[in-house]
């Protein structure tokens, strides 16, 4: 040991404990690097010849296997903690790249050992952190340590993308491809799992979204294969048979190695603050390796384009591009409108009628003051509708021949997919009964064993025969020659198909979309321009009538709107409502007249009621003229019934009194004396069960 390290050792030093850190970055280093953790151990000799003891000197191991870049090493932390305390007089480790990768970590360890006054010992020294020139060396050292990090990964990764873009990269292949003994990328040799496969994609171009192609595998019950998550070899079978998933169908549709192109870094990975990793997707135009024809596909390069664009128009996520796939409800134009005054894709509202039919309208979703324009859907889809009928007429038969020969092919690929399924539980039946006849009688526990599996590969075996069996009867079934005969009947009865109720509006929709691109619509006052753009390029120019609203049709005619102003001068709601009905009047709804109707039209054209009519003309209240005589209500009332006071009946036993001393010079007291004593000359009536209401 040199004298210069010695006199860098104080009194200080040596009371305080000696941290060893050893780490490497792997575990496979650990098993395999033996020596070089055998070296960092060492070290603890190097504590004891400069004065520590055996007991002072305390190891930190447990970041073994992980990276000096990483920031979630519990080791590293314990010993920063522990210099930060004061407890560390010296850390050993036998390089600088075992403490820490990145200058982060390093130079705030060496500002703690600063701080605390701790020595720092590696292979070729000892080192004082609050000395100018160690602590230039030690972040020297450090900083080579980073660099050597990012050299590594550099050569590395340009490495893999080298070989990448040569299509020689050996990557992790989606289901349905196998790497053959010359490392080749080749179709799966399983008919089952191409015919699965073949199946997913031919269904998604029929049907034309993701959910509707999960919807139909598990109707007709037929399953898909997944890879099992686990390193084992081909002969164990690392496939299992599960119903298919939307996640499943989304990763097919959009790997284009199903379209024969050698793919390398969709994927962005990195690590956040946290030091999680995180994984983005890159754009096409960033990906390292695009290699078309790389190897044998399952569909083209121009389907899997195709596949890519149908999923992006049927993304929920609102944009100017948002083209739904055909859905449940009657809007026959849904997701291919256009509003001709912005360009946005028009949305679809729909309205409940009274006999609880949805009536579609097409809506701007723009955001502005108010809507862009809203336009009625059923007489537009009515004349789209009348127009496909009038040019599918010449067309019908070459319709109805490619329909059948569809359903054909539909039938015929599913019966295979199924007799697959039959045929590998058959044979996984007769593997386990293999197995059974193979095993020692003697070994009773294994024998056991594999008979239960035998008698369970059995029951699977049974009901994948039964499965077929009855999927063939209704097979055969669909496809007799009735239905076929049906099919051809399309030639001179598609007008009738078409507006059958029993079409499913989605099938309508799905035939609109074989043959209009979309639809443009422009309102203006009263008129509708409509201008239809088909597959082919054409385009068709129409201009329909905004039909009335419901406001329009049920408007009250203005002469009854008249009779009613002219009526409440001498009558109620009741009394006209009463003498309309006499005369055999309806209402625009075809219905009697009520009094409530009577009211709720004075509502609606602002008409003045027969309340404030008579309030106009001087007419009081009740408790008006009980206060102007001086005299209890009830008398009012008394008086009404025996005629002496002059009233106009307003609503239901509601009035109003003429004031009794408009036209006389006698005053309020003596009108009351006169209808006081006038009142007494008649006989009393009984009004015990009459209720008086407040006029």
């Amino acid at each position: 040991m040199t004298p210069d390290l010695h006199h860098k050792v104080t009194v200080q030093h040596l009371k305080r404990s000696a941290y060893l850190y050893i780490r490497q970055s792997t575990l496979r280093q650990v098993t395999n690097n033996t020596e070089s953790t055998r070296r960092q151990y060492d070290l603890r000799r190097r504590a004891v010849a400069l004065g520590w003891g055996e007991e002072q000197i305390v190891v930190i191991d447990s970041d073994q296997g992980q990276s000096g870049s990483s920031a979630d090493r519990i080791g590293f932390q314990k010993l920063v903690s522990e210099v930060g305390m004061g407890h560390a007089g010296m850390v050993m480790g036998l390089e600088v790249s075992r403490l820490a990768r990145n200058c982060t970590d390093w130079h705030r360890l060496l500002e703690i050992c600063a701080l605390s006054d701790t020595l720092i010992l590696d292979e070729d020294g000892l080192y004082n952190p609050s000395n100018f020139n160690d602590r230039l060396l030690l972040g020297l050292k450090g900083t080579m340590s980073e660099a050597e990090l990012h050299m590594l990964r550099s050569r590395l990764h340009g490495g893999l993308i080298n070989k990448a873009k040569r299509g020689e990269l050996r990557i992790p292949l989606p289901i349905g491809f196998i790497y053959d003994p010359k490392f080749q990328v080749v179709l799966d040799p399983d008919s089952q799992v191409q015919g699965a496969i073949r199946a997913l994609f031919t269904t998604f171009r029929r049907v034309g979204s993701a959910i509707g192609t999960v919807k139909s595998f598990r109707k007709e019950k037929i399953l898909f294969p997944h890879r099992v998550a686990v390193r084992t070899p081909r002969s164990i079978n690392p496939i299992a048979w599960k119903d298919l998933e939307i996640s499943a169908i989304l990763r097919i549709l959009k790997n284009p190695r199903y379209a024969g192109v050698y793919c390398y870094g969709r994927i962005r990975r990195y690590k956040n603050s946290d030091g999680r990793e995180i994984s983005q997707k890159r754009s096409p135009e960033d990906w390292h390796a695009w290699i078309p024809d790389a190897h044998a596909g399952y569909i083209s390069q121009q389907e899997y384009e195709e596949n890519r664009r149908r999923l992006a128009e049927n993304a929920r996520a609102a944009g100017l591009d948002h083209r739904s796939p055909p859905r449940e409800g009657p809007a026959l134009l849904q997701g291919i409108v256009l509003c001709a005054k912005c360009g946005r894709r028009m949305r679809v509202r729909y309205h409940s009628r009274v006999n609880r039919q949805l009536v579609p309208s097409y809506f701007c979703p723009r955001k502005v003051e108010s809507t862009c324009q809203a336009i009625h859907g059923r007489p537009l889809d009515q004349a789209i509708g009348e127009l496909l009928v009038e040019l599918m007429t010449p067309m019908t038969l070459e319709v109805s021949l490619s329909v059948q020969q569809e359903l054909e092919k539909r039938a015929e690929q599913a019966e295979q997919l199924r007799r697959k399924q039959v045929d590998r539980a058959r044979y996984e039946m007769d593997l386990a009964r293999q197995r059974f006849l193979q095993v020692d009688p003697n070994n009773r526990l294994v024998a056991a064993t594999l008979e239960v599996e035998w008698n369970e590969k059995l029951k699977l075996l049974a009901v994948a025969e039964q499965e077929f069996e009855r999927w063939c009867v209704e097979g055969l079934k669909s496809l007799d020659a009735e239905k076929k005969l049906k099919i051809l009947s399309l030639v001179s009865d598609f007008s009738r198909l078409w507006n059958d109720p029993d079409t499913a509006a989605r099938e309508r929709k799905r035939m609109v979309r074989l043959l209009i691109e979309d639809v443009t619509l422009h309102r203006k006052g009263q008129e509708v321009t409509v201008r239809i753009r088909f597959k082919a390029g054409a385009t068709r120019t129409l201009i329909l009538k905004i039909p009335p609203s419901a406001a329009q049709i049920y408007r009250t005619d203005s002469r009854i709107i008249q009779q009613i102003d002219r009526l409440l001068d001498h009558h109620s709601e009741r009394e006209i409502a009463q003498r309309f009905n006499d005369k055999g009047l309806i209402s625009s709804r075809g219905r009697s007249y009520t009094a409530s109707h009577i009211i709720a039209l004075r509502g609606t054209y602002k008409l003045k009621s027969r309340f404030h009519r008579l309030r106009d003309r001087g007419y009081l209240r009740a408790k008006e003229v009980a206060s102007k005589l001086g005299i209890p209500r009830k008398v009012i009332y008394l008086w009404r019934r025996q005629g002496l006071l002059q009233t106009h009946y307003y609503g239901d036993r509601l009035y109003l009194y003429e004031d009794p001393t408009v036209g006389t010079n006698a005053t309020p007291e003596e009108v009351r004396d006169r209808l006081q004593a006038a009142s007494t000359k008649r006989p009393r009536q009984s009004n015990r069960n009459e209720v008086q209401y407040e006029a």
